[in-house]
């Protein structure tokens, strides 16, 4: 009778202890899982624009653009050629400023154009030049101080392209990189909580860890084949 309730007892112990490393477990899970989901849920859009731009820039000279362009110049006002003349000083060769305030919303609509009143042209004796660089497109204005002209250029390279500069953070601004910075956390934080995820389920799940190795090994080679 001793020695059978002797053999119960460590039975009974690994019995707790099982019970108790479930339930410890089931709170992990119970845990993280929400975080997982969430933070999947917010990155799933951006991962999928980010996969396929990826596509398109590894294959970007197979990808035909044929860029819209749009072009033109005018003659200048003689008040908007007193605002040029009013400008950076002529003795101030390749000076950066602004266009004149006065300026501003009238040549954006004009020119069917968008820019930052605060963007900066480079001044010179002769001319004023402003550079409009954005996502897909690029775009430019001179202005002939002596002639009182003004030449412009727009060219849009399509959807593609644009996709692609945002992948890129090409001509973006701060809000869209700032964008990516938050983006990319994100994206490590549901990384994390779908290999604690993982951790958890590997018991059930024999394949799960040479998956993972995989994963992690073969663009490893890959890197280290492309390098050599």
């Amino acid at each position: 009778m001793d020695q059978g309730l002797s053999t119960l007892k460590p039975a009974a112990g690994a019995q707790a202890l099982a019970v108790q490393r479930a339930q410890r477990r089931a709170q992990w899970l119970k845990a993280i899982l929400p975080l997982h989901w969430i933070s999947s849920a917010l990155t799933l859009a951006g991962l999928l624009i980010f996969a396929l731009t990826g596509i398109t820039l590894n294959h970007a000279g197979s990808i035909e653009a044929k860029p819209v362009l749009r072009s033109g110049s005018f003659e200048l006002s003689p008040a908007d050629r007193g605002a040029f003349a009013r400008g950076a000083s002529p003795a101030e060769s390749n000076a950066r400023a602004p266009l004149p305030p006065s300026l501003h919303q009238p040549l954006q609509d004009r020119l069917g154009l968008q820019w930052a009143a605060e963007s900066e042209a480079e001044w010179s004796t002769d001319e004023v030049y402003l550079s409009l660089p954005r996502p897909g497109g690029d775009a430019w204005l001179r202005v002939d101080r002596a002639r009182g002209s003004l030449e412009w250029e727009d060219s849009d390279r399509g959807w593609v392209a644009w996709l692609n500069d945002l992948h890129k953070a090409r001509h973006t601004g701060q809000v869209w990189r700032a964008f990516i910075d938050i983006f990319a956390i994100v994206c490590a934080f549901a990384s994390v909580t779908g290999l604690l995820l993982l951790a958890l389920h590997a018991r059930r799940r024999p394949s799960t860890w040479p998956l993972v190795a995989a994963g992690l090994l073969l663009p490893l080679l890959l890197a280290v084949y492309a390098a050599h």
